[in-house]
């Protein structure tokens, strides 16, 4: 839906910019500021209070959305032997080592997840300019980089999602589809705020979530009250 058309024009006219709305609300309107034409995508944009150039201030972590995200993430692994074995009998879409390597080298990046066995990581090291301006450079912070390829593939075919805070100090991510239950979205975000919440580096000084954002791919955004998340309220 472009900006400029008659219909965002008209989904925009529904959210008041003056005030904030609970993350239930925010489903809400998202959903009805929608195009209906597709299913799109519901997503949340975070700025967060920290200077993401200090080491001791980076935010990241992973959060296993309770109903998913609508979408069934396509997963490459890195692995050899029994280990590529089990990924693939957990679900993985693309696995390999040197072969897969070369072939994302050669512009192959058809996948939303990387996972690696830890004695992959040096040979996967090659191509951390390319995977890892898009997120996907496997880590072990974010349980991608595991001998346990089996559940690592079954999280984030799941809904396991990644988060990550970037130069701006914004964080971006994905809580589900506009055709979910209102009550399923608003879980989701819940869920995601949590685990932000936990992640918040001690040495981010003052208002943490400074301005949260709720839309969908082809609507306005939507104001959310970053105090009220759902078990936790910011301190």
């Amino acid at each position: 839906m472009s900006k400029t058309s008659k219909a965002y024009r008209e989904a925009a006219e529904k959210v008041d910019k003056e005030r904030l709305y609970t993350p239930l609300e925010a489903a809400k309107l998202a959903k009805e500021t929608s195009s209906k034409k597709q299913d799109a995508t519901v997503e949340v944009a975070i700025r967060l209070g920290v200077d993401p150039r200090k080491a001791d201030q980076m935010v990241r972590g992973t959060v296993n959305l309770p109903h998913g995200t609508g979408k069934t993430a396509r997963v490459a692994v890195f692995a050899v032997g029994d280990k590529a074995e089990e990924a693939i009998a957990a679900g993985a879409d693309i696995v390999g080592s040197d072969d897969l390597i070369e072939k994302i080298q050669g512009g192959f990046l058809d996948f939303d997840a990387a996972i690696a066995t830890p004695d992959q990581m040096a040979k996967v090291g090659r191509i951390a300019r390319i995977l890892g301006p898009r997120g996907l450079m496997p880590n072990p912070k974010t349980g991608t980089v595991t001998p346990d390829v089996t559940k690592a593939v079954q999280d984030i075919k799941g809904g396991k999602i990644n988060f990550r805070v970037d130069k701006q100090a914004n964080l971006h991510f994905v809580i589900g589809k506009a055709s979910f239950d209102d009550t399923k979205l608003a879980e989701n975000y819940g869920a995601a705020l949590d685990e932000i919440l936990r992640a918040k580096p001690s040495a981010s000084k003052g208002r943490y979530l400074k301005k949260v954002t709720v839309s969908t791919t082809t609507g306005p955004g939507i104001p959310v009250d970053p105090a009220i998340t759902r078990n936790f309220a910011e301190a």
